[in-house]
């Protein structure tokens, strides 16, 4: 049963967006566009996790009933998590596992890539809160280098991430007329990960 399910990259991929979209029924070309992945392998992959349970098909006609928006044709193929399989709940703590540590990844390169950082917040979609950003940078940064950091993470969560660059002198005079924006960054809830300014 594990060789199954963690025998290639297209099947991690796929359940990665499945578990980040539990109650989504999804049809083939839409994964397909999404993971960026190959039509002969996706379905061989589908038909994987099909088989051991993972996956339960949906008729398209109860698809287009539910989520009109996010329909494709009445021929379309759909797919959902089977939630009341044995190996869900074990399947969502591993690729949780995976999401820390990409997170990690994210940090450390932000942290040794992105210039010479001088104020690291993270808040919003990393703290499971609402704010006006998610990323906070300041200092003498590389922004070509953090676009390309912050788009490759993106990518892997499929959904975007709202991030602020500042120089040390923009942050102190939005800091010193008391700001709104950095306001509600420092009341909300947040991680720092460097702070030499505060």
């Amino acid at each position: 049963m594990l060789e199954q399910l963690f025998g290639s990259k297209t099947r991690i991929k796929i359940l990665s967006l499945l578990f980040k979209h539990p109650q989504r029924s999804f049809y083939v070309r839409e994964i397909v566009r999404e993971i960026e992945g190959q039509m002969n392998a996706v379905r061989r992959e589908l038909a994987n996790l099909e088989d051991i349970g993972l996956l339960a098909p949906v008729s398209s006609l109860e698809k287009i009933a539910k989520d009109p928006d996010n329909a494709g044709t009445t021929r379309s193929k759909y797919y959902r998590l089977q939630t009341d399989c044995t190996l869900f709940f074990e399947l969502k703590s591993l690729l949780a596992k995976e999401n820390l540590i990409k997170e990690q990844k994210l940090i450390e390169d932000l942290k040794t890539k992105a210039g010479r950082l001088k104020l690291f917040m993270l808040t919003g979609l990393f703290t499971g809160s609402e704010n006006v950003t998610d990323v906070l940078l300041v200092g003498n940064l590389k922004p070509l280098v953090v676009a390309k950091t912050i788009a490759a993470y993106e990518k892997y969560l499929g959904k975007p991430i709202r991030y602020t660059t500042l120089s040390e002198k923009e942050f102190s005079e939005r800091r010193e007329i008391g700001d709104k924006f950095l306001y509600s960054v420092f009341e909300g809830k947040h991680t720092t990960v460097i702070d030499e300014l505060t």
